[in-house]
């Protein structure tokens, strides 16, 4: 209906041109308004006939039991007729029928049996049938149809006859004028006195007077200038008043709606623009006042809202066009006013019903004005140092103040307002601290009101503000970036980069958890964005807090302040899953392991002063970060979950890496050597912790006794590789020089750490045998030894080269041995003496497998000198190899002629 009176009214006021049109839409407006609002009339005067109706009933009921009564107690009665006795249920059955239809209990009637005197008619009484729901048969059909189409029709001929009069000049148009006036007059003056006989039709003529006579004034004014702009303006105002006193006196909201619209528009209608806005605001408060009066009265939800809208709108044009800042004075104390009325609405209407918000006027005064006020103050303050923070924290004061009162007074009625005040009261609070320091704040509101609104349509069952508030969030975050340019605040924390995305993080994370908590009311789709929101949160929260350390920590404390971070922000992720059973949060607090792999990873990169875990002080960064990890695991103990084990083995080796790069590190600085005393740390280090966790494993208590396979086996079988590869890689890369010791062959830095290393293997292999832990994959006992015996064989090689390398001064490079004559002749001896004992021993102890490695071991040597060092001639390294080899094999054929017949296994 508001639709067709919106077109109707524009082709009716296009007859003045443009403006014409569009006050004439602005009028059909309304008028469809008032048009629909009385089929509420209808009703309710259909409803009056059958409560009519029913108090009837009622009465006859009430006397047929007095009639019951009296005969109950006169002297010799005679017997109830069986009809009597039928009658009374039967009345009472047409009282709850009745009852039913209105939507009222029924009365309560205490039937007794009665003589047959009263005779009770047969058929109830009839009532009118309820209108149509369907909305356009409710248009065309409820009520007086013939008034509707009448009175679309009257505003079509006024048009025209304003139009045709106007083109042949027929009548002088102060007649023409006065005499459309007059019909407005008269629809008036006929509309009352036919608002008690038929109330449906009286309000729609009524209506029709009113926007005849805004029509005609607004010809008057603006098509023919025939009234001057005070003259005007004081007609409109008086009609919005009239209409007004019409609206209260006959309930009619529609009126209200009508004469309030009027009388926003008078002054804007009858401008010449050069009015006073003292006058312009002083006009609008007496209106906004009269809206107050009557929401103390009536709940009338669009007039409220259509109040809020003229008000801040037209203020809000207002000052983008006029405001300048030497006007402060004299429009601060308006929107102060016009906020105060409408927060005042607000908890009037309230205070009638209980504040349920499913309705969006209801969320619109609650959040909208504090959201419009503030802006339009933000604009008034804009030239005020830290006038927006001010006015943050005294919104802030405010609303808190008033939750407290309301709360105190109303607590269970006015709870969900209570809430939403205190919700924007600290809102305010978290937004003034970044306004003090600088002026960003659009985005972190988006981010805060978008959370608010997620919040409300949570409890309001609303789809639709759950979306909106959820894709604020996004809005906001990259709304921040890209002002992200803009000059920092210098104060740590407290500037508006930080705060403003700590108040997105904490927006994104208050709604995956409010959602989460929720999931009852919400579909599956919202459930899946409440989990990616957590991620945009936490994000949100980790960069920026790095971003913050980067550009506000000095760079001598190195990594420390990240570690603390970190190590911090897990906890307190771990306290929220703990504390509100937040299962996302739990994701949050674990990924402390990441975060520490991502600190050594950086700090290879840090300069060498800091290039160590434990600089600048971060051993305690440290320290706090492995007890996090920790506690998040002893948190999560009894939980299922290989994912578990493999977090305990995880943090294992990045307990080793960290202890062994810092160790290597102190020596080499305590020390002053070469850089075989770093290295030697990361032998050192990992064998000492594979060799105590599996000799005293079981009794070192939590976590290694209770994880024992994820400590004694997933942790430390990788470590177990690597002390290999590191026994295989100083061999080949490593020259073994202990400056400033001087280099003793097997009693160096380096070939201690290798007989450790070998040691902390064959304990940490015996260990894991010894305690049979399940799922575990170890080669068998043979294998082994065959391991260890090709390792033993590359150690004492590099032995003999190192010892060649200090002694005979023979460069540690690969083509540099290769092509020495004395480091070929030392092989063929060094190799031709394990093959003798290797194959003495196996003679002796019946080993054929050891006899057959020790006798291809001699074979190679022999092929060797007949294919190297025959080439050596004229050297003393040839005569030496063939005397000494041949001395070794003459010795093994004396002590071990053949091979053992025995194959048992090695012991």
């Amino acid at each position: 209906m508001w639709f067709l009176g919106l077109i109707v009214g524009a082709i009716i006021g296009a007859v003045g041109g443009g403006e014409g049109a569009l006050f004439g839409a602005i009028v059909g407006l309304f008028a469809g308004i008032a048009m629909s609002r009385s089929r509420q009339v209808v009703d309710e005067t259909w409803k009056k006939n059958v409560e009519d109706a029913l108090r009837q009933l009622h009465q006859r009921v009430e006397a047929i039991e007095r009639t019951g009564v009296a005969s109950a107690q006169a002297p010799a009665a005679p017997a109830p007729a069986e009809p009597a006795v039928e009658a009374a249920p039967a009345a009472d059955r047409r009282v709850a029928a009745m009852s039913a239809a209105v939507g009222n209990e029924p009365p309560t009637v205490a039937v007794s049996p009665v003589p047959a005197k009263e005779e009770i008619p047969a058929e109830r009484p009839s009532a009118p049938k309820a209108p149509s729901q369907d909305p356009f048969t409710r248009w065309l059909f409820g009520g007086n149809t013939l008034v509707r189409v009448g009175v679309i029709v009257l505003f079509f001929g006024v048009a025209f006859l304003l139009k045709y009069a106007a083109e042949r000049d027929l009548v002088p148009i102060e007649l023409r004028l006065a005499a459309v006036a007059l019909g407005g007059i008269a629809l008036l003056i006929v509309g009352w006195h036919l608002r008690a006989k038929r109330p449906g039709y009286g309000l729609m003529l009524q209506g029709g007077g009113i926007g005849v006579l805004y029509l005609t004034i607004f010809a008057a004014f603006r098509l023919y200038k025939m009234l001057p702009g005070e003259l005007a303006f004081g007609l409109l105002a008086g009609m919005a008043a009239f209409s007004a006193v019409l609206a209260i006196v006959q309930d009619s909201r529609s009126l209200a709606i009508t004469g309030v619209a009027g009388g926003f528009l008078a002054p804007i209608l009858a401008s010449t623009g050069g009015g006073s806005h003292v006058a312009l605001f002083s006009f609008y408060a007496v209106l906004n006042a009269g809206i107050l009066v009557i929401a103390r009265y009536k709940a009338w939800r669009e007039l409220n809202l259509i109040g809020f809208a003229f008000t801040f709108i037209i203020g809000l044009a207002w000052g983008a066009k006029y405001y300048r800042p030497e006007l402060f004075a004299s429009t601060e104390p308006f929107l102060v006013l016009f906020f105060l009325f409408y927060v005042a609405i607000a908890v009037m209407f309230a205070s009638r019903q209980a504040p349920q918000l499913t309705h969006y006027v209801d969320g619109t005064l609650v959040f909208g004005t504090p959201l419009v006020a503030f802006g339009l103050q933000a604009a008034l303050v804009r030239d005020m140092e830290f006038g927006s923070a001010w006015s943050a924290f005294a919104l802030a004061v405010f609303y808190i103040a008033l939750a407290s009162i309301l709360y105190a007074r109303r607590r269970e009625t006015l709870r969900l307002l209570v809430e939403s005040f205190l919700a924007l009261g600290v809102g305010f609070a978290t937004l003034a601290v970044p306004l003090a320091f600088d002026g960003r704040w659009t985005s972190a509101v988006w981010a805060v009101e978008g959370a608010a609104i997620v919040w409300v349509g949570v409890r309001q069952g609303r789809m639709l503000p759950r979306i909106f508030g959820l894709l604020l969030q996004p809005a906001a975050g990259l709304a921040f970036l890209a002002g992200a340019d803009r000059a920092f605040g210098a104060t740590p924390v407290l500037n508006s980069f930080y705060l403003g995305c700590m108040m997105i993080s904490a927006a994104g994370l208050f709604c995956s958890r409010y959602l989460e908590s929720r999931r009852e009311l919400i579909s599956g789709t919202e459930l899946v964005a409440a989990r990616i929101l957590f991620a945009w949160g936490a994000v949100w929260w980790f960069v920026s807090g790095m971003v913050e350390i980067d550009r506000h920590a000095p760079d001598a404390w190195g990594l420390h302040p990240y570690l603390l971070f970190f190590a911090g922000s897990c906890a307190a992720f771990g306290g929220l899953w703990r504390r509100l059973d937040w299962d996302m949060a739990r994701y949050a607090a674990l990924a402390i392991l990441p975060l520490m792999a991502l600190t050594v990873f950086v700090q290879f990169g840090a300069p060498y002063a800091q290039r160590h875990p434990f600089a600048n002080h971060a051993y305690l960064g440290w320290a706090l970060a492995f007890a996090v990890h920790l506690w998040l695991l002893r948190l999560h103990e009894g939980r299922e979950g290989g994912w578990i084990d493999r977090f305990h083995a995880v943090g294992f080796w990045l307990l080793a890496v960290v202890l062994s790069w810092e160790v290597g590190w102190q020596i080499d600085q305590y020390v002053e050597g070469r850089r075989v005393w770093p290295l030697i740390a990361w032998a050192l280090v990992p064998g000492a912790l594979i060799a105590v966790f599996a000799a005293r494993g079981d009794r070192l208590g939590w976590p290694v006794a209770a994880r024992q396979r994820a400590y004694l086996y997933a942790g430390a079988l990788p470590l177990a590789i690597f002390l290999l590869a590191w026994i295989i890689y100083v061999n080949f890369r490593s020259d073994g020089n202990p400056a400033p010791l001087p280099y003793v062959p097997l009693l160096n830095p380096l070939d201690i750490a290798q007989a450790a290393a070998l040691l902390a293997l064959a304990t940490w292999y015996l260990g894991v045998k010894r305690l049979e832990l399940p799922d575990t994959k170890l080669p068998d006992s043979a294998t082994a030894i065959k391991l260890l015996g090709v390792v033993l064989f590359i150690v004492l090689n590099g032995v003999l080269l190192r010892s060649l390398h200090h002694y005979a001064d023979v460069p540690f490079r690969l083509h540099a041995m290769w092509n020495s004559n004395l480091v070929q002749a030392s092989f063929s001896l060094f190799w031709s003496l394990l093959a003798l004992a290797a194959m003495v021993v196996a003679t002796r102890r019946a080993m054929r497998a050891l006899w057959v490695v020790g006798a291809t071991l001699l074979a190679v040597v022999v092929a060797k000198l007949f294919l190297v060092d025959l080439a050596n001639t004229g050297t003393v390294e040839r005569v030496i190899s063939f005397i000494g080899v041949g001395t070794l094999v003459i010795v093994v054929g004396y002590f071990s002629p053949v091979p053992p017949k025995s194959l048992e296994k090695l012991t």
